[in-house]
């Protein structure tokens, strides 16, 4: 023997399924961090404290970015064992939990899906939360620009500015 055994792929029981929930378990992981980073930027956004807003922001697209690659590497694991217990390649987390049956792999593979469920309906209410706060700022912020700027200037035949209405500073009927 190389001393390899029990590494992902090489056929020693329960081992890949066992790299799967580790992968499962990080991802459940930054899916905690995604929740923790969308109540900071609703904190933010309610409190009117614009000023970090976008660094908030930031943090939340690069734990989606981790999420992704998370994703990707879980459904390769998924696959693998997928592929081993005679599965669809493709199969889902409730294929594989549904597929381990009555074992302990099915009751933590169900566990993993009851739990990354619940977070992301969690994840989506505060998204939307956040979104609705967002266009909320931003329309306010527009209404307050279009009160302030002034009207935009217009010129005559000459190319002069054009006479407005506007009040001036001295009275120039005198």
């Amino acid at each position: 023997m190389d001393g390899g055994a029990g590494r992902a792929g090489d056929g020693a029981p329960g081992t890949t399924v066992s790299d799967l929930s580790a992968r499962l378990w990080y991802e459940r992981e930054l899916l905690d961090l995604l929740t923790f980073k969308l109540e900071e930027e609703q904190l933010l956004l309610t409190a009117g404290r614009t000023r970090w807003v976008s660094h908030a922001t930031r943090e939340v697209e690069q734990v989606l970015e981790r999420l992704q690659v998370a994703g990707l590497e879980r459904a390769a694991a998924a696959a693998t064992v997928a592929h081993e217990w005679g599965l669809s390649d493709d199969a889902t987390l409730r294929d594989l939990a549904e597929g381990a049956g009555d074992t302990v792999w099915g009751e933590i593979l169900a566990a993993h899906l009851a739990a990354m469920t619940d977070q992301t309906a969690v994840i989506r209410q505060l998204r939307d939360a956040n979104a609705q706060f967002l266009r909320a700022a931003a329309r306010s912020t527009q209404e307050t620009l279009a009160t302030t700027e002034s009207p935009a200037s217009t010129y005559d035949a000459q190319g002069r500015p054009a006479a407005t209405d506007d009040a001036h500073l001295f009275d120039r009927s005198l």
